[in-house]
């Protein structure tokens, strides 16, 4: 953790206006919540009632490692739950200022362990997140092959920020299409994000990562998303050290439109996809 990191009130009010983002998402019906503390690190369990305990997702979430919360994802990550048919554990990883870079991927993998730990099979468990979510989803899987630990069956990122220096060429060509993210923006969040590190860190900027040994990949981006490019390059990087990687690209939509599932046609259909794609590869009952 920083210390004595200030939290401006600009910050505050930023963090409260992302909490409601989960009303972008219907309730989902047939899901049982609970809160849980994974060894210092709380979260929330997403639980599909008629779901398999041993199908488990370890999700991420987005907000520029600055805002965003498991409760601002509850929706989300229960609509993903009954996907999979299973359960989904939405992480509160620390934020920055307050927990700049490592401390993140380090909250992330710690969490893993946990999850290991509570006897949870590697082989049935996956590890997902979306935008700067998305990209400590990757990272996470970079610190774990290099931490010697077991990688998960699959991970997932939708619409994840892989690029710390946004040098993408969608930055550009998208640029009048993206009604959410702006370059300036992010470089805004990987100044707080980084708090003087290495900008091409791949455990911070995964773009940079060496994905030898890692579990299959599947991104969903946004056609229309300045971080389209962010996407394509990682997955370019990842299949050239031998990784399985799937992009699907949503055409028209906006930065982590799943956002919006049991409310936008586009959302249903991606996580849908993702669930079928998790199913697949999680095993269970």
């Amino acid at each position: 953790m920083a210390e004595h990191a200030v939290v401006s009130p600009a910050l505050r009010k930023r963090r409260a206006a992302a909490e409601a983002f989960v009303e972008l998402a219907s309730e989902p019906e047939g899901v049982r919540w609970t809160e849980v503390n994974a060894g210092g690190i709380t979260g929330l369990w997403a639980e599909a009632i008629d779901g398999s305990a041993d199908r488990v997702v370890q999700y991420l979430h987005g907000g520029g490692y600055l805002s965003g919360s498991a409760a601002s994802h509850r929706r989300l990550g229960g609509h993903l739950a009954k996907a999979v048919g299973g359960r989904v554990f939405l992480l509160d990883y620390g934020r920055a200022p307050e927990n700049p870079h490592p401390g993140p991927v380090n909250d992330s993998v710690a969490a893993y362990r946990w999850l290991l730990d509570d006897g949870v099979r590697p082989d049935r468990l996956a590890v997902a997140g979306d935008s700067s979510g998305g990209g400590l989803a990757l990272a996470t899987l970079l610190k774990l092959r290099d931490d010697g630990l077991p990688q998960p069956a699959a991970a997932v990122a939708l619409s994840p920020w892989t690029d710390l220096e946004v040098t993408g060429e969608t930055v550009t060509s998208n640029a009048d299409q993206d009604l959410i993210v702006t370059p300036g923006r992010l470089r805004e969040l990987a100044e707080v994000f980084l708090a003087g590190g290495d900008v091409r860190d791949p455990l911070a900027a995964p773009l940079h990562g060496d994905y030898r040994g890692v579990c299959p990949i599947y991104l969903q981006v946004g056609g229309a998303e300045i971080l389209l490019d962010d996407s394509n390059r990682v997955a370019e990087v990842a299949r050239r050290a031998g990784v399985d990687v799937t992009v699907d690209v949503f055409a028209g939509m906006q930065h982590v439109f799943q956002m919006k599932v049991g409310k936008l046609p586009a959302a249903d259909e991606a996580i849908a996809r993702m669930g079928d794609w998790l199913s697949t590869r999680l095993g269970g009952n």
